[in-house]
């Protein structure tokens, strides 16, 4: 399935920031964290990244569009949090589930290059993501595209 990348609408912007939210948090809950926790960290991302609840020149957030000019996912780049200021992320790619495996996830990482030149001009050299562990799906099609893991988080659970 054909992609390109669209700037999203300010218009959609707002259900965009809350379905963000909840998928980050829920992530984060499969990750192991306690619900309270998730929800407080995805609200001081979400509030770190976008102040004013709105988009910003730092953070540029994409529709993955399919050839019939539906969206079918999102890519959202920023910087990264940490001091290299000039350190970009791919900080969500996500793809409507029953659009998953025909492509478009690959096309909008792809795409993804028109991120790393906003994310250049604004000073990056680097461009990041991180993916959870259980994603396998994702971190066989990063690793494709050319990305290389430079660290590894593992926790053993106790009964």
């Amino acid at each position: 399935m054909p992609a390109t990348l669209r700037p999203l609408d300010a218009e959609h912007f707002p259900a965009w920031l809350s379905r963000s939210r909840a998928d980050y948090a829920q992530e984060l809950v499969a990750l192991g964290q306690t619900s309270e926790d998730a929800y407080r960290q995805a609200d001081e991302t979400m509030a770190h990244s976008f102040p004013s609840g709105a988009p910003t020149q730092d953070h540029a957030v994409f529709d993955v569009v399919d050839d019939a000019g539906a969206a079918v996912g999102h890519l959202w780049i920023g910087p990264d949090r940490s001091d290299d200021a000039d350190a970009w992320w791919v900080r969500d790619i996500a793809i409507d589930a029953d659009k998953r495996g025909r492509g478009p996830g690959r096309r909008a990482m792809l795409l993804g290059l028109l991120g790393e030149e906003y994310a250049r001009a604004r000073g990056a050299h680097t461009l990041g993501l991180s993916v959870a562990g259980f994603n396998t799906g994702a971190r066989g099609l990063d690793e494709s595209l050319g990305y290389e893991t430079t660290s590894v988080k593992m926790r053993k659970k106790r009964d």
